[in-house]
């Protein structure tokens, strides 16, 4: 991989064949664990400006360029996440020069509060190609990470590294986005400033002066550069008139974003039905699915159709996977010769784009079964013979980093190279809720389909499940822990510490795709950790203490989701750390909880943080309700913060059944996120 330095470029053809659609990723780390940042691209033509706001594209408008560029959301590492963004180079607008890629932080927060920022890019078939760590953006809210532009027919790629105190609506100022001046409906009067309200100064940029500094907004279906503090007023006359009006504030500023797509009501229409017995007509039924053969074949057809049909669920599943945005035809049950017994994949994907084809062979499987190591190293020397560039597998497992699913030999000796991806069947129903729960899809048609599409996914008979079995490892593992048996460096507990971080992954993309926030694992490692090794310590010390622990970060949220599977007591903890106000006598900050904990249950447990070591005051919310009181420190230490936790049972078995652990692993994050969480709102500073 090419290492490079801040102002260092390099030709992308120098360093692959595979440049004409690339994946570029911007990671950092956090030793808390919950520091975050929102990426954002924009293209500018010859002038080094946009030219509409169309093509600003962040969270709110994921999709930029016709296409060519798309945001595919945040991933995560052995040591904190990547944000990942899809470049289709072949399809980027000819009057487009320069493509500007940049992450803004927001409320306040600063790049110097995140470790290890980096930007990796890597070619078509997965291989990474280039490298830069920016350093020296302590100071600022935004920065760019770097740029790629054309030069004489062919694409290069700077390192930038340049920070923005202003943040992410100075940088976007700069590069010509649009300032809406209208008022946003629902920003509350109660917010602007009072007449004597200081106006800032300009801020400066790590390279330079700046515009004025703005805080973008965190919340998703906010725009990024709406500020959470107030626009200073105009300065107070030093003697006004009784005639003089009062000084109206100034509206908060946002980018105009993208048109209005369509969304399904999550609250279905009344049914004409006579009565209860009575089924809609489904597209995709499936009351005839009997065999496992019936039910990949029916699956991979259904899904491979809607992926044609609907452009913005085909573009979401294959730009991962280094496809270009252009017209997609797939294909199901090809023959291709192998040998003297021909092959037949359970599907082709391929996208056309100014006359050239992107090609995948695709292998399905349903209902638990896993895929055939013969099965997908036949494929990938077909891929590699015909010139295809990928194999994608499909499946209930999902996939590890550093854990490959199937292990296939590649041969080096061949020029052309084939990328295997793998896809979850979770991974297919989080983005078709996003889209048409949440972000949107063209037309109404198109949210039908995927409608359709995910009512067949999550039916109970077509086996598109998702992670749905703990392993054969799971019962003797359970049973050595409870008679206290069970050594470090057994295999079978890092079979188990594998499908336990499988089975959390799994959890963030229903949660995400149900709220439509940003849902993901929490990493807590050393930097730089090979996840390997990483998954072995967790192994040793399930051996040690018989715990699974597991954290998860929702958007928006005031702390950390914990996630505390006790093997030896058969218990399951989900609890959350809430930062205490800074407001107000201590008394006065528990009654606030209590209030705002009206509506949970009773049974909810609750912890005083306190400075220094010792555990503080605790009591459930039942007993504390008329003593709220009984949550300060008898002697006096300082209130951090308070950990609310719920208790349930766990489930026995290793499937998904009633009483199996991943059923009951999924009602009690479902429940604390319902009752608890949604409750409690971040403290005001």
């Amino acid at each position: 991989m090419h290492e490079m330095v801040k102002g260092a470029n390099v030709g992308l053809a120098t360093l692959s064949e595979d440049v004409g659609s690339v994946v570029v990723s911007l990671g950092w780390s956090s030793t808390t664990g919950e520091g975050d940042a929102d990426v954002s691209v924009l293209l500018l033509d010859g002038d080094g400006k946009v030219r509409s706001d169309v093509d600003f594209c962040f969270y709110n408008n994921p999709v930029a360029g016709n296409g060519s560029v798309q945001l595919l959301g945040k991933t995560p590492t052995a040591d904190g996440s990547e944000d990942r963004i899809s470049f289709d180079l072949d399809a980027v607008p000819q009057d487009i020069e320069k493509v500007v890629v940049a992450a803004s932080r927001y409320a306040g927060s600063r790049f110097g509060e995140l470790d290890d920022l980096r930007l990796t890019l890597a070619d078509s078939a997965g291989d990474g190609l280039v490298r830069f760590v920016v350093e020296g953006a302590d100071e600022v809210s935004a920065v760019i990470f770097g740029e790629l532009y054309r030069r004489s027919g062919e694409w290069k790629f700077r390192a930038v590294g340049q920070g923005y105190a202003s943040g992410l609506a100075g940088l976007a100022t700069d590069y010509g986005v649009d300032i809406d001046d209208d008022a946003e409906q629902e920003a509350p009067e109660a917010e602007a400033p009072g007449p004597d309200t200081a106006e800032q100064p300009a801020a400066t940029g790590q390279d330079g002066p700046e515009p004025p500094a703005h805080v973008p907004a965190q919340s998703r279906g906010a725009d990024p550069v709406t500020g959470s503090a107030p626009p200073a007023a105009p300065q107070e006359p030093a003697a006004p008139g009784p005639a003089d009006p009062a000084p109206v504030p100034k509206p908060a500023r946002r980018p105009r974003t993208a048109k209005k797509k369509v969304t399904l009501p999550r609250t279905a229409k009344k049914s004409l039905a006579d009565n209860d017995t009575w089924r809609s007509a489904r597209l995709f039924p499936v009351s005839a699915l009997k065999s496992d053969r019936e039910r990949e074949t029916r699956a991979t057809s259904v899904v491979l159709s809607v992926m044609a049909q609907v452009p913005e669920f085909g573009r979401r599943l294959t730009a991962g996977f280094g496809a270009p945005a252009g017209r997609m035809e797939t294909f199901t049950e090809v023959t291709l010769p192998h040998g003297e017994s021909p092959r037949r994949p359970d599907g082709v994907v391929r996208v056309e784009r100014a006359g050239k084809l992107w090609t995948a062979l695709v292998e399905t499987k349903t209902n638990g079964n896993a895929l055939k190591p013969d099965q997908v190293q036949a494929y990938m020397d077909i891929a590699a013979r015909r010139g295809y560039e990928a194999v994608i597998t499909l499946s209930n497992d999902v996939a590890l980093e550093g854990s490959p699913l199937v292990d296939v030999r590649i041969d080096r000796r061949r020029k052309h190279k084939v990328a295997l991806w793998h896809l979850s069947w979770a991974e297919v129903v989080h983005q078709a809720q996003m889209l048409i729960r949440h972000e949107g899809v063209g037309n109404a048609a198109h949210a039908w389909l995927l409608q359709e599409l995910l009512q067949y996914l999550q039916h109970e008979n077509s086996g598109c499940h998702g992670f749905q079995n703990m392993g054969a490892a799971w019962v003797p593992v359970r049973r050595g822990i409870d008679e206290e048996t069970l050594c470090q460096g057994d295999a079978r507990a890092l079979e188990v510490i594998e499908n336990w971080e499988r089975l959390v992954r799994q959890v963030c993309l229903r949660l995400g795709g149900e709220l439509g926030q940003k849902v993901l694992p929490v990493q807590r490692a050393r930097r730089g950790s090979d996840p390997g090794a990483r998954r072995t310590e967790l192994a040793d010390r399930l051996c040690d203490q018989g715990r699974l622990n597991a954290e998860i970060r929702i958007e928006g949220t005031p702390g950390v989701l914990a996630i505390t599977a006790d093997l030896r007591t058969g218990k399951l903890r989900t609890s959350i750390e809430v930062p205490a106000e800074e407001t107000g006598y201590p008394l006065t900050r528990a009654k606030r909880l209590v209030r705002r904990l009206a509506e949970a249950p009773a049974d909810l447990h609750i912890e005083t943080l306190v400075d220094g070591q010792g555990p503080g005051p605790r009591g459930t919310l039942e007993r504390l309700r008329p003593e709220p009181a009984d949550l300060l420190p008898k002697d006096g230490a300082q209130i951090t913060g308070f950990r609310l936790s719920l208790f349930k049972g766990m489930g026995n078995g290793r499937g998904s059944a009633e009483t199996g652990f991943i059923r009951s692993v999924d009602e009690a994050v479902d429940r604390f996120h319902a009752q608890v969480v949604t409750h409690v709102e971040a403290p005001a500073v």
